[in-house]
């Protein structure tokens, strides 16, 4: 295939992202003349979505990465409907409601009035978002930190980049329950660190992090087997969809509270993130039609190590501000060396399916 035709058939990959893309900036430029009404204040909002976009963007590629991993066992129509279904999810739930439900509860108020706040005290809005953060982190983080550990401590999983870590890791996960302990010990010695009614908070909102990944994980499987006794399909259906949205719920997190820091402004942040969630979506359906991850036997572990790391910081942010920049590109370097030691196995072996 030519590299025009390669070309050609990336950009079908991220066609809507595209769309997307120049629809949103040109209602961020609409929203920056309405709020300002100069030339100036329109091209600073249209910046701020533009770098809002990018640094989702930065946060999500091991998203994408992950997403991949479980999608390719999804059944086609349900992987359609990740692209779909899952995008209103997560650009209208997860950048929208998400933040506004925050509000309502930390707040006390109705939804209309933390609509109201939004709009006309932005500055107040951020400010409950970001007292917000505690719970948010630890939740995230044990739910990410649970995703991250369960791909290395698995029995069947014999492909290792970081052999000596990760044989060990495979050989450990016969001792049941292995990764739900160190990840209460992780809780509990973190919780250490705060003081008083802070700690009860993380320790709280942790548990729940970690129990919401378990009845995701029972009512997955359920629903699948469900669903291979009634109609004889294959595992890959509703209950892997609950598992993907539930994950990009727990990635989204860190990016929406961290899009305070350039913007108070809900529907400025809303945009900028919705932009970059659909350059993730599409780059999960590449990954998958293209078999990158067969293709490159170790970018998957980059990816879950990167996910570990970003539930560490998410830990860390419990404690002390972590700027974005910092943790979008400790991911990509960790997921950039993945890939460069997948190219350097495939020249001394050849292409492999995995």
């Amino acid at each position: 295939m030519t590299s025009l035709g390669i070309g050609a058939q990336t950009l079908r990959y991220f066609r809507w992202a595209f769309i997307v893309t120049i629809l949103g900036l040109a209602l961020g430029a609409v929203l920056g003349w309405r709020m300002t009404g100069t030339l100036g204040g329109m091209a600073t909002i249209f910046f701020v979505c533009c770098v809002l976009a990018v640094l989702e963007i930065s946060l999500s590629f091991d998203n994408a990465i992950v997403n991949a991993n479980k999608l390719k066992t999804m059944r086609p129509e349900w992987q359609r409907r990740f692209l779909t279904w899952g995008i209103l999810i997560a650009v209208f739930g997860m950048r929208i409601v998400f933040p506004l439900l925050i509000v309502v509860i930390a707040a006390n108020i109705g939804p209309w009035q933390a609509v109201v706040l939004a709009s006309v005290q932005p500055e107040e809005y951020a400010r409950i978002m970001h007292e917000a953060h505690l719970p948010i982190a630890a939740f995230g983080g044990t739910f990410l930190m649970m995703v991250g550990l369960s791909f290395f401590f698995d029995h069947e999983k014999d492909v290792h980049w970081v052999a000596w870590v990760e044989q060990r890791m495979a050989r450990s996960a016969t001792i049941r329950g292995v990764e739900v302990a160190i990840v209460l010990a992780l809780i509990l010695g973190f919780s250490r660190l705060l003081d008083g009614i802070e700690g009860e908070v993380f320790v709280s909102s942790a548990i729940w992090g970690l129990l919401t990944f378990l009845l995701v994980e029972v009512l997955g499987g359920l629903l699948d087997s469900a669903a291979e006794v009634t109609a004889g399909a294959a595992r890959g259906g509703l209950g892997a969809f609950l598992y993907l949205e539930v994950l990009d719920a727990s990635f989204s997190f860190d990016g929406v509270i961290g899009a305070f820091a350039l913007s108070q402004n809900l529907f400025v942040i809303a945009i900028g993130l919705g932009i970059g969630a659909m350059y993730v979506r599409s780059m999960t359906i590449m990954l998958v039609e293209r078999g990158t991850l067969d293709a490159y036997r170790f970018l998957e572990h980059g990816a879950f190590y990167a996910i570990i790391a970003l539930a560490v910081v998410m830990y860390v942010q419990t404690l002390a501000h972590v700027p974005e920049v910092i943790t979008g590109l400790f991911g990509a370097t960790l997921i950039g060396v993945s890939l460069w030691s997948s190219i350097r196995w495939n020249r001394r072996h050849g292409p492999t399916d995995g």
